[in-house]
């Protein structure tokens, strides 16, 4: 392309114009990047719900469903899932826009035991049947998924399992961290220190943020957000 743009103005935009697109594809195929709450640490705001859970509300998956025992409860400043009551979301009672939703997690490792599963959320709708997830497992995943809302107001599915090519989630056991940013119509998920995913058609500007319940014991802590202007 460039020896067929003899105008060195020309060829200065062109080379800019890939060095941008590079740039671009390297943030979004991993390359290594810390947190944005160890970049900037000022204006997080720490939402680890009280022992009572106030500010938090459970959902069941689907929304049609129906809720099984609690079985979320905060102990020594973790949010722990017993896993036990069945498939349900957590969700904090305040819509939110433009934000960073950060976390770090760990499931409770059980000897012979597979198939982990667990799942962060944000701009759900308040009964939960629009939902933005990143999915999480023992070891594998790391992407996002969901029903977001489409133009004329239709759920539209979407999964980006595909765009993931670096499995960056740790096995049961150790504690990972991960950020899923929710800016415009944009929301990028990070993992482990490096973005995984993102997704480019948010049908939501405001939603819900919370946290999956779906048969496995899981701790989290350092649940934090951070508003975007």
């Amino acid at each position: 392309m460039l020896n067929k743009l003899r105008n060195p103005l020309q060829v200065v935009a062109a080379l800019l114009v890939m060095t941008a697109s590079l740039l671009c594809a390297l943030q979004v195929r991993g390359a290594e990047t810390r947190s944005a709450l160890q970049r900037d640490p000022q204006g997080w705001v720490d939402i680890l719900p009280p022992t009572d859970l106030k500010g938090c509300y459970r959902v069941p998956v689907p929304p049609t469903g129906q809720l099984g025992r609690e079985q979320w409860h905060v102990e020594k400043k973790l949010l722990i899932c017993d896993g036990d009551g069945g498939h349900d979301m957590l969700l904090f009672d305040q819509e939110i826009g433009d934000a960073i939703f950060h976390i770090e997690f760990s499931y409770t490792k059980i000897e012979g035991k597979q198939g982990y599963n667990s799942g962060a959320y944000v701009r759900n709708s308040k009964d939960g049947a629009i939902w933005h997830q990143a999915q999480f497992g023992d070891a594998k995943d790391g992407y996002l998924f969901g029903q977001t809302l489409g133009t004329a107001g239709q759920k539209k599915s979407f999964n980006l399992s595909k765009q993931v090519t670096d499995m960056r989630v740790k096995p049961a056991g150790e504690w990972n961290t991960l950020e899923v940013t929710a800016q415009g119509k944009v929301l990028t998920l990070w993992v482990n220190g490096a973005v995984t995913c993102q997704f480019e058609d948010c049908g939501r500007e405001k939603g819900y943020l919370g946290l999956e319940g779906e048969g496995y014991r899981i701790e989290f802590r350092n649940l934090k957000v951070k508003m975007l202007r």
